[in-house]
This record gives structure tokens, C-alpha cells and sequence, in this order.
């Protein structure tokens, strides 16, 4: 490898299933941790020379590393957990982090033979594993759902904490005896910045309301229902737009390219396909819409909020953490296109609503989900000062 190894008592690894979070969500957390002199290592398996150099930016060493983030390939996953027990055995770090299900799995269990001293993992939501091993599931979603807690049980038992983003998904597994009680935090999610996310110029200019929703196209972000309600909303005569913000993904519950474009030319949305900066979209939308069957605590929502938009999103999981009903936004029960339409009505209709929504939204982002906050709560967790539940 091109850098230098450091064994020192002030280093740390970062294990992410693709690079891009790395920056996007965990960025102010490594730049507040080089700041503060430790030398961050920043483990993904799809870096570009693009992702490589964001990271860099933020003072960490950028480095690849096998690891597939969908599927169970035994063969290749065992590969990825040779390499990184061995790349930690080699740097030696103090503390490892790991976040996403491979990470978490694999990361803590090869941190824990390595002999790392201090391993933290973070359940960043429960995944389409959990999601789609409900009522009704195949024997395959099942078994696939019995295996993964097992390994996430192993890796929690290794781990020193285990951090939750909400209430629902730590009782869950401490319930259920997959976490230990003692070892599970709970923080308000990744964080927003601030000022990166400012708010938007209100009030807002004439013409339809506009709606936005940004992240990975996956079946259990809602985004079948949120289409069906545009198309419930449009059938009755209501003027609006609808941004679709994001791209395909490599996970199972993926939408297809051509989908999504088929709802694009039919004028049910402006797709913008995969952004690397959402702002100039939130910008120009009024509401926010995440109809999401599960999650840790969404970050989309968040930086929507900090900008200003009213929010409309599932009361499920993490969702009902970022809203106050009818203070700054509507909740919706999940899998209902009755629902989401009849909420896009009701802001359509009174486009101040949706305004006074935003500003109150803007007001919770700051009292809750400040990433100054959210990064010291993240650093004394990471260092093993963080006050007991």
C-alpha cells in the first residue's frame, strides 16, 4: 500500500460499505477527529479516484478494501474478513468503528482477533433484511433475517458499544437479547451542518408547490407509494412538481433505470438521477416526502428540514423521530398512497402551511440534530466517556 503505517495510540478505523458516506455522513466527525490529532483511516470498498480524493480532503487516509455490500457469498465475504483482520493486525489502531450491516459483522468480529482495543459499531437503520422478513416473507427472507442475527449478535457481544439512532430499533434488539442493554447508546442520527444546509429564502415565489424527495431509489424508501399518490394528486386536477433525487443502487431493493424513467416520461416527476449535492433541489421545493418503511434516523429528512421544508414522512421507525405532527410536518402510516396524497393535497391548498411547517422544522434541526452536537456525542462513545442511559 502507498501510506505509511502508523501504530500509534492515536489512530483510528472507519469502516463504511461505500465510500460515499464516508463523506456525506460521516465527514464533520473525521474532520473533527484529525483536528483533534488522531489519524483516521477510512475503510470502503468502491473508492474512485473522485470519493478518494473528498475523503482525503478531510484529512483521512482513503483506503480500499474488499467488501461486498449486498448479498452472502461466503467465499468472498470470508476474503473480506482475511483482509481486514489483516489490515488491522498491520496498523494496530486504538479504536475501530464500523457502521452499516458488513461493517458492523465482519469489521467488529476481525477488530475483536486483531486485539483492537476499543470497537464501536453503529446500526444505521435495520435494513431490507429485517424490513422484508415480516409477515408473509419467503423462507429465504427468513432464514436470510435468522443468520444476520446471529452475526450481529457475535458482533455486539465484541464490541464495547453499540450505537442506535432510535428508541424502536435498541429495544428491538436489546429486547430480543441480540445487543446487550449496557453497550447501547442511542444518538440522534449522523447530524446536519448547519451552515452547509442553511435555510432557504422564504416566503417562497409564485407557482405550483413543489415537492421533493432525494436518496437511493429502494423499494422500502416508499418510493412506489409516493408515485401512486403524485399520480392520485394529479388525476384530481391539483398543480404541483416533484423532484426524484437520486439514482439505482446495487441493493436487492433497487427500482430499474427504466422504471424510473417511465414515471419520468410520463411527467409524474423530474428525475435528476444521482446528484453529488441535493441543496439546489431542496432549494426550490417547498415539501420534503419520505415514505420509507423503516429507518435509523434519516439524514435526507434532517438536511431537508435545515433548509426549510415542511416534512412528509411515515410513522414508522426513525421517521417519527424527525417529526412533530403538525408542527412541522405531517405523519403518514406506511404503504399508504392515500395517505401521502391526501397530505400533498392539504399543503397545495394552503402553501402557507407548508411554510410555517418549514420554519418550525428548521428550529427542531437546530435544538436536535446539530452535527456539533451529534460529533461530540459521537467522539465520547468513540473514546469511552459517554454517560450512562
Amino acid at each position: 500500500m502507498a501510506f505509511k503505517i502508523s501504530n500509534d495510540a492515536r489512530t483510528i478505523i472507519i469502516l463504511s460499505s461505500y465510500a460515499e458516506s464516508l463523506y456525506n455522513f460521516r465527514g464533520d466527525l473525521i474532520r473533527e477527529l484529525v483536528g483533534e490529532g488522531w489519524r483516521v483511516f477510512a475503510l470502503a470498498p468502491d473508492y474512485n479516484p473522485a470519493s478518494k480524493a473528498r475523503v482525503e480532503e478531510l484529512g483521512a487516509v482513503a483506503v480500499s478494501m474488499p467488501l461486498e455490500r449486498n448479498g452472502m457469498n461466503l467465499a468472498r465475504d470470508l476474503d473480506s474478513f482475511i483482509s481486514l483482520y489483516r489490515f488491522m493486525r498491520r496498523v494496530r489502531p486504538a479504536i475501530f468503528f464500523g457502521y452499516f450491516m458488513k461493517p458492523v459483522i465482519y469489521g467488529a468480529i476481525a477488530a475483536w482477533l486483531a486485539r483492537v482495543p476499543r470497537r464501536v459499531v453503529m446500526v444505521a437503520g435495520l435494513g431490507f433484511v429485517f424490513i422484508n422478513a415480516g409477515r408473509g416473507a419467503s423462507a429465504k427472507s427468513c432464514l436470510l433475517k435468522m443468520l444476520v442475527t446471529r452475526l450481529y449478535q457475535m458482533a455486539f457481544r465484541v464490541s464495547h458499544a453499540v450505537i442506535f439512532q432510535n428508541c424502536d430499533d435498541r429495544a428491538l434488539m436489546t429486547g430480543a437479547g441480540i445487543a446487550p442493554a449496557e453497550r447501547a447508546k442511542l444518538i440522534n442520527g449522523s447530524g446536519v451542518n448547519l451552515d452547509r444546509f442553511a435555510m432557504k429564502e422564504m416566503p417562497r415565489p409564485h407557482g405550483p408547490l413543489t415537492f421533493v424527495w432525494t436518496g437511493r431509489l429502494l423499494r422500502e424508501k416508499g418510493v412506489f407509494e409516493l408515485i401512486e399518490a403524485a399520480r392520485l394528486v394529479r388525476d384530481q386536477g391539483f398543480e404541483f412538481r416533484l423532484f426524484l433525487v437520486g439514482g439505482v443502487d446495487s441493493n436487492p431493493g433497487s427500482l430499474s433505470t427504466e422504471i424510473v424513467q417511465n414515471w419520468s416520461d410520463a411527467g409524474l416527476v423530474s428525475w435528476t438521477g444521482k446528484v453529488d449535492d441535493v441543496r439546489p433541489y431542496l432549494a426550490q421545493s417547498d415539501v420534503f416526502i419520505l415514505p420509507s418503511y423503516r429507518e435509523g434516523l434519516p439524514r435526507s429528512t434532517q438536511e431537508a428540514m435545515a433548509m426549510g421544508l415542511a416534512a412528509i414522512t411515515t410513522d414508522v421507525p426513525g421517521c417519527r423521530e424527525t417529526v412533530e405532527t403538525e408542527v412541522n410536518g405531517i405523519l403518514v402510516p406506511a404503504r399508504s398512497a392515500d395517505a401521502i396524497a391526501e397530505a400533498m393535497i392539504r399543503y397545495i391548498n394552503d402553501p402557507l402551511l407548508a411554510e410555517r411547517h418549514g420554519r418550525a422544522g428548521r428550529a427542531i434541526v437546530e435544538r436536535k440534530f446539530d452535527v456539533r452536537v451529534i460529533n461530540r456525542q459521537m467522539a465520547a462513545v468513540l473514546l469511552g466517556n459517554y454517560p450512562a442511559d
